[in-house]
């Protein structure tokens, strides 16, 4: 494994997200690895494979909370216009297992490769508009993963930012149109869900 990551995906052919992830599987200091050292090499993808990251992390039970607090991070920085998401230097720098890292990336990359079959760059999408849409998405999905203690409630939202994700960093705008209009669905289910709960509460708090 060598000490950093040097894919440089801003100046080179586009490059499927499964080759970006092998890459970083390969290049992966050897014990532990930072989002800053993450980050350093892959610019303007970072947001997608960041995100990506994090919406698998919080597919799973008990760690959603943190991935939806992390998630909103590049999420504001996208709205914001942002080139590559800048954590805490407390974040950034936190040593994270590069056998975790690796142990994700191995379980990754056989599902990019298949799906890239039928995902792949089409219908260019405008950078700028696109970006802040899809950090306010991301961002609407990631409080949802907070909010909402439900069991298994953390599974849907997070898949669907693992979809928009996907196809931002593959660059699929099809994919992405459609991804997104599912996770404004599913926002407008969830809110709708929420409303529904407190105007219970309010109603049967009238009869105490």
């Amino acid at each position: 494994m060598r000490p950093g990551l040097t894919l440089n995906t801003d100046t080179i052919a586009f490059i499927p997200a499964s080759v970006v992830l092998q890459r970083l599987h390969d290049q992966a200091p050897t014990d532990h690895f930072t989002l800053g050292w993450l980050m350093s090499g892959l610019q303007k993808r970072s947001f997608g494979l960041i995100m990506l990251l994090l919406a698998v992390v919080a597919i799973t039970p008990g760690v959603s909370l943190v991935a939806g607090l992390l998630l909103m991070i590049p999420a504001f920085q996208m709205i914001a216009g942002h080139m590559a998401p800048v954590f805490p230097r407390r974040i950034a720098d936190r040593p994270l297992s590069t056998r975790h890292l690796a142990a994700m990336v191995q379980r990754a990359v056989p599902v990019l490769r298949y799906l890239e079959k039928i995902i792949h760059p089409r219908w260019p999408i405008s950078p700028g508009v696109m970006k802040r849409v899809v950090g306010l998405v991301i961002l609407l999905l990631a409080v949802t993963l907070i909010v909402i203690p439900v069991p298994l409630s953390n599974v849907v939202p997070a898949l669907t930012i693992a979809l928009i994700s996907l196809a931002y960093l593959e660059e699929d705008g099809l994919l992405l149109l459609v991804a997104l209009l599912t996770g404004l669905i599913i926002i407008g289910i969830e809110a709708g869900a929420i409303w529904g709960t407190v105007a219970g509460a309010e109603w049967i708090s009238r009869f105490w």
